[in-house]
């Protein structure tokens, strides 16, 4: 055994497994298969075990081109779900000894200001949604080892996809609306350009459709409290009867919706029923509270980051998309009568 007041050295592991430095390195550099033993490998990892051996990874880096740095890109950084995304990406990278970087792409103003003069040259790899298509390709992130987060598997930019199964969460909530009687809906829908929000849109109304006499009406709304009011007024103020349930697909349009109910002298959930989707702190800070589609962000960036980690690794990633998990609150009821 090395000294405890040393670090231990490849040339302690070396002399611990009875092995040459070279093999030290094959081994710890995951590079031995063919060149060394399955049973020397064994013994020197268990000797770097035995001496807790790390490698300079500093040395390490220069000597592999590695950076050991990972983007992490996303629409904006004012949003508490992102911010569980990185949370979750960030614990599984410091564990491998990887830092992470974000790269917000804030909505309404386009791709922040490129933080490196290249991408290419700076990361080792890059999680990415889909939301933040844009700002991907402005630092040509999409050439690099990458992993994309809530997009299309069939279509994806990325070495691998991770997905929430927000179709199974849309469905939850159709099914829970339509058990409580109800048949007129308006979709609030995100107005937003991505695949996720394309994705719940189709799936609503396919559900929907299955169902004789239900009637879905859809308003575009930004995604704000502001701009979520403005148009559900809009919408309700329209001909034809009026929806007993708004479907929308975020937290922060359901808090829009309810505000722009109550300036009707509308009551949720008595007169109209909303739902939400991302079950964000604002859906308990709403009264009545929000009933919501439950999702993992930090679940999320963690299984992002073990993607990448395998891309990077040359292994298949995992797959199955994240279960998702409607929450009932205060904010649906049985349809009322309805009334034009």
């Amino acid at each position: 055994m090395a000294p405890s007041s040393a670090r231990p050295t490849s040339r302690d592991v070396a002399q611990a497994a009875g092995v040459s430095q070279a093999a030290v390195s094959l081994v710890l550099g995951d590079k031995w298969r063919g060149r060394v033993s399955a049973a020397t490998a064994d013994r020197v990892r268990e000797a770097a075990r035995d001496l807790g051996y790390r490698p300079n990874l500093a040395a390490r880096n220069l000597r592999l081109g590695r950076t050991r740095t990972v983007l992490l890109v996303v629409p904006a950084l004012t949003t508490e779900f992102f911010a569980g995304v990185y949370t979750g990406a960030a614990r599984v990278a410091a564990r491998h000894g990887l830092g992470v970087v974000l790269y917000p792409s804030p909505e309404g103003i386009g791709p922040a200001r490129d933080p490196f003069a290249s991408a290419q040259s700076a990361l080792d790899g890059v999680i990415a949604s889909s939301m933040a298509a844009d700002a991907l390709t402005a630092i040509r992130g999409d050439q690099l080892p990458l992993v994309m987060l809530d997009s299309d598997p069939d279509g994806s930019l990325g070495a691998a996809t991770v997905n929430l199964d927000i179709a199974d969460g849309v469905r939850q909530v159709a099914e829970h609306l339509l058990a409580l009687g109800h048949r007129h809906f308006l979709h609030l829908a995100a107005d937003v350009p991505s695949w996720t929000f394309e994705m719940r849109a189709r799936e609503l109304a396919a559900r929907l459709a299955a169902v004789p006499g239900t009637e879905i009406r859809t308003a575009p709304a930004p995604i704000s409290i502001d701009g979520a009011r403005t148009a559900t007024e809009a919408a309700l103020a329209a001909s034809g009867p009026r929806p007993t349930a708004v479907v929308c697909d975020d937290d922060k349009l359901a808090a829009g919706a309810y505000k722009a109910l109550r300036r009707l002298g509308l009551r949720v959930p008595d007169d109209v029923s909303v739902t939400g989707l991302d079950d964000l702190a604002l859906a308990t800070a709403l009264d009545p509270e929000l009933t919501t589609v439950r999702l993992d962000a930090e679940l999320f960036g963690q299984r992002g980051m073990e993607a990448l980690l395998a891309v990077l690794d040359g292994r298949e990633p995992p797959g199955g998309d994240i279960p998702v998990e409607l929450v009932v609150r205060g904010s649906t009821a049985p349809a009322a009568p309805h009334r034009a």
